[in-house]
């Protein structure tokens, strides 16, 4: 089958779309697309059911609704004193008359003509009597017309409005009109689920003409996902470690457990035991997953395998998933290690180029012994001397090729050892790293404090921002963490929208709270709440010098109140911190709730973390819920792939913010369907080792787009 067109069509750059010029291709890129394939798979996040009109008399107001509505007067604009435009004119229905009013949007006066009939789709007030709507969402009608009942809600950003994204999806959707796109399931497999073909779940996805329609595309394109993920796991599974593992001895722990300055706990006992086992007995080198709760002790266990390498001679790389983590781990290992007689190193993105090249020298030379760093260890020309042992501190942030990668190429491949920075069911951590052996550090040191964790809404923000103010008057600090990092166009999503329960069929409804974005919100605490206090802001898209100053003005106690996206959620140590507060949780997975609620409670101070949601959902009130009585990581992981499913343990270059086309989460507890997705892909892979046969080679190339580290994320 030829698909040279499809491919053709996908492979335009998103600038060449009518409509978006150059400004509007950045503001596309800063969502992740950038050609007509990108936008394709950029899938909606809700829909808003528009079928149902209501007639003016008998809507409630404050809320969405759709009325079919015939303009009655000519649109006018006014200059206003700010020099804004208001533009207004008058619409009509059989049960009485509404003033409608745009601000800033003079193009509408072309738009709507009287005696036209068009549906509106926005919040019905009442002023001075009359009915009122303000900017609200507009479509042609035509008599025997049909316009769409299901009207999907995208992902955007600030400058993107729905509208916009849209209207780019339709004309991408006409440009493959006719083209067959390129398989990605076996398509015995896909028969067998019952699964739409590829070309239909993409235009339901994006036109949906039922709520069925919509759910039988997602779960098509939830499957697809985890396959091309369980492609990656089978090729790294079927690559046997080439050469033999660095030759090394037992050594005496004894000065390194002395300068650690605490007794390690049985758990870590342990998992060090394993570890050395592995390192100076094996036939092969080891390849061991580490994974334990929030302040299980992980960092420190490395260190012991790390001090087994250095003893023995070796170099040990430790490599983290993002600048703000690496720095921490310089800062807390370097001083142990030096103390120990070890040189270390720091190799990270904001590394200028005179210090890369200099670190990078003296690993050559073998005149460092650890190098601690982010994706920057991975450039080809960062070469070693004597690497013995390499760490990831995974946070599924590298995926399953890079994890291939770290083996090494020559005929001493090193020791690789894997942090799990979340903890994972051991059912689900045999399917996902089924090639390592694991270590789980299942007990925490004595002395950890309990963090009290509370769930409210918007009706408690002034007693939580005078709770934020008590906090920072006795002297501690305060984490408060935003789902995004700018503002987009959530106004259009305000009111009932129909989003999907995690296990993707079964639709609820939500008003939507809106989004808060650390940068805009950040501001406004600053400015309008928290004026006599610091308030601080990191997040992914800044600079790693500028998260690293951040960071450290924070730790120093410089700054009060920390906003931020979850850059923090990982290893982020500031025992003086005493309160952590989460914006839109229902946004976030009960895993990644824990493991910031894990920033909180790591000194002496008594700690607490308020979950903030409005969402209205029972099955997000329930979710949450679990939190305030479950402190165990790995039951806390358990309940959360039994609602979500797997997805939130996917390797992905964005790590926890799982962007555009991610589906991953719907799969829910269906782990039969998990494991048969997994051996369908081990059958493709031992049929077709490369995947280099004409029927895998799309499939090949999402898999590497899925899983592949974007280092942007990573700075």
């Amino acid at each position: 089958m030829n698909y040279e067109a499809y491919e053709a069509a996908a492979s335009r750059r998103i600038g060449t779309l009518g409509g978006i010029g150059i400004r509007r291709a950045e503001l596309f890129a800063r969502l992740g697309i950038y050609t007509v394939g990108d936008l394709l798979r950029h899938f909606p996040r809700a829909y808003q059911n528009r079928g149902h009109i209501l007639l003016l008399a008998d809507a409630p107001c404050g809320e969405n609704c759709s009325f079919l509505l015939t303009v009655g007067t000519q649109p006018r604009s006014v200059m206003l004193k700010n020099r804004k435009t208001l533009t207004k004119f008058s619409a009509f229905d059989e049960s009485g008359s509404v003033v409608i009013t745009y601000f800033n949007n003079r193009f509408v006066e072309k738009v709507f003509q009287v005696g036209r009939t068009y549906r509106f789709w926005g919040k019905l007030s009442k002023e001075k009597g009359r009915f009122a709507m303000a900017s609200p969402q507009y479509e042609p009608w035509r008599e025997g017309g049909v316009l769409p009942d299901i009207v999907p809600i995208y992902p955007s950003a600030a400058g993107l409005t729905q509208r916009i994204i849209s209207d780019a999806v339709r004309e991408a959707l006409s440009l493959i009109d006719g083209c067959r796109m390129p398989p990605v399931l076996p398509e015995e497999f896909r028969i067998g689920l019952g699964l739409p073909a590829p070309d239909e779940a993409l235009r339901r996805i994006h036109c949906a003409g039922s709520l069925a329609d919509v759910e039988r595309a997602r779960r098509y394109f939830s499957v697809e996902e985890l396959y091309l993920f369980s492609l990656g796991l089978s090729l790294t599974k079927n690559r046997r470690r080439s050469g033999t593992p660095p030759a090394m001895k037992p050594v005496d722990l004894t000065a390194f457990l002395g300068a650690l300055g605490f007794p390690p706990t049985g758990a870590q006992s342990r998992s060090i035991r394993e570890i050395a086992a592995d390192m100076t007995e094996a036939e092969v080198p080891m390849a061991r997953l580490l994974s334990g709760d929030v302040g299980s002790g992980k960092t420190a266990v490395c260190a012991a395998a790390i001090c087994i390498a250095l003893q023995n001679g070796f170099q040990a790389a430790l490599m983290a998933p993002t600048e703000i983590l690496a720095v921490q781990h310089y800062d807390s290992l370097s001083p142990l290690f030096e103390g120990l007689g070890y040189r270390v190193s720091l190799l990270v993105g904001s590394s200028t180029a005179s210090q890369k090249r200099a670190v990078k020298e003296a690993l050559a030379a073998g005149e460092t012994d650890l190098v601690i760093g982010t994706h920057a260890l991975l450039t080809p020309d960062t070469v070693f001397s004597r690497l013995g042992l390499v760490v990831t501190d995974e946070q599924h942030r590298f995926g399953v090729a890079q994890r291939a990668r770290l083996g090494g190429n020559g005929e001493i491949s090193p020791h690789v050892l894997v942090m799990s920075a979340t903890p994972i069911p051991r059912t689900l951590a045999l399917i996902l790293y089924g090639e390592l052996s694991l270590s789980m550090l299942d007990e925490l040191p004595p002395g950890r404090q309990r963090v009290d964790t509370y769930v409210v809404d918007e009706r408690y923000r002034l007693r939580l921002n005078r709770f934020i103010e008590k906090q920072a008057e006795e002297g501690g600090q305060v984490y408060i963490v935003c789902p995004t990092v700018e503002a987009s166009d959530e106004e259009e999503l305000e009111g009932d929208v129909i989003c999907f329960a995690p296990d993707g069929s079964a639709e609820f409804r939500l008003r939507s709270p809106g989004l808060k974005s650390a940068t805009e919100y950040a501001a406004m605490l600053q400015k309008e709440v928290f004026p006599s206090l610091k308030v601080g802001l990191v997040h992914g898209k800044m600079k790693g010098s500028e998260k690293a100053a951040v960071m450290k003005a924070f730790a120093e106690g410089t700054i009060q109140i920390l906003v931020s996206t979850t850059v923090i959620e990982v290893g982020v140590n500031v025992p003086n911190a005493s309160l952590m507060i989460v914006e839109n949780a229902e946004r976030f997975g009960l895993a990644q709730l824990h493991q910031l609620r894990g920033r909180v409670g790591r000194g002496a101070r008594k700690a607490y973390c308020v979950l903030v949601s409005s969402s209205g959902g029972e099955k997000a009130e329930k979710r949450l819920s679990v939190m305030k009585t479950t402190y165990d990581g790995y039951r806390i992981a358990e309940y959360d792939l039994s609602m979500r499913g797997p997805g939130d343990y996917f390797p992905t270059g964005e790590g926890a913010a799982r962007q555009h086309g991610s589906f991953g989460a719907l799969l829910s507890a269906d782990m039969t369907l998990f494991r048969e997705t997994m051996r369908a892909a081990g059958q493709v892979i031992a049929a077709d080792p490369d995947l280099t046969a004409e029927e895998n080679r799309f499939a090949a190339g999402r898999m590497r787009a899925l899983l592949a580290v974007d280092e942007r994320a990573m700075q």
